[in-house]
C-alpha cells in the first residue's frame, strides 16, 4: 500500500474537493466539518478531531492557510507551514479530507461544503460558530466538543520560549 500516496490524496482543492464532496452526497454519508489553524498538532487537537469525527461518515478539516494564520495569531505564526500541516491532518485515519481556505473565516468554505454536521470547541457557544446559519437553514446540526485541558499551541510556543 502506498501511504504517502494516501495521505497526498486527502488533501482536496478546487475540482478535487467538488468532486469528493459530490461522490459523498450521492452516497448519502454524513458529512462533519472543522476547521482551525493546527499549528502544532497536540494530543487536544487528535482529542478533539477524533470525537468530531465520530459525528457522521467522513471527517473534512478546513484548514487556515499560512497567510490567514499570520492575519489571525501574528507575524511569528504559523510555527509549521500549510503544506506540513496538512498533510500531518490527512495522516489521521479518521480524518477524511483536508481543504486550506485563505479567508479569516471559513463560512465561504462551509457555504461550499454544506456539511451535515459542524464541530468547533466548547469554547463557542453554537450559536456564535461561523457558518451556524448555513448548516441550520439545511437542516444539520452545530455541535460543541469540550477541549482537552492542559494542550494549547499557544501554551506550547509560550513554554519552548522560556
Amino acid at each position: 500500500m502506498d501511504y504517502f500516496k494516501n495521505i497526498n490524496n486527502k488533501i482536496l482543492d478546487g475540482e478535487g474537493l467538488n468532486n469528493w464532496l459530490e461522490e459523498c452526497r450521492r452516497s448519502g454519508k454524513k458529512i462533519v466539518f472543522s476547521n482551525g489553524c493546527f499549528d502544532i498538532l497536540h494530543r487536544g487537537h487528535v482529542e478533539y478531531l477524533s470525537k468530531a469525527a465520530a459525528k457522521g461518515d467522513v471527517l473534512i478539516i478546513g484548514l487556515n492557510t499560512d497567510a490567514s494564520v499570520k492575519r489571525l495569531k501574528g507575524p511569528s505564526r504559523p510555527v509549521n507551514d500549510e503544506k506540513s500541516r496538512a498533510f500531518v491532518l490527512a495522516a489521521l485515519g479518521f480524518v477524511s479530507a483536508v481543504t486550506l481556505f485563505d479567508d479569516d473565516t471559513p463560512y465561504q468554505l462551509i457555504n461550499k461544503v454544506q456539511p451535515d454536521v459542524l464541530v468547533k470547541g466548547s469554547d463557542y457557544r453554537p450559536e456564535d460558530i461561523v457558518g451556524y446559519d448555513i448548516v441550520m437553514a439545511k437542516g444539520g446540526r452545530v455541535e460543541t466538543i469540550d477541549l482537552v485541558e492542559g494542550f494549547s499551541t499557544t501554551k506550547t510556543i509560550e513554554k519552548l520560549s522560556k
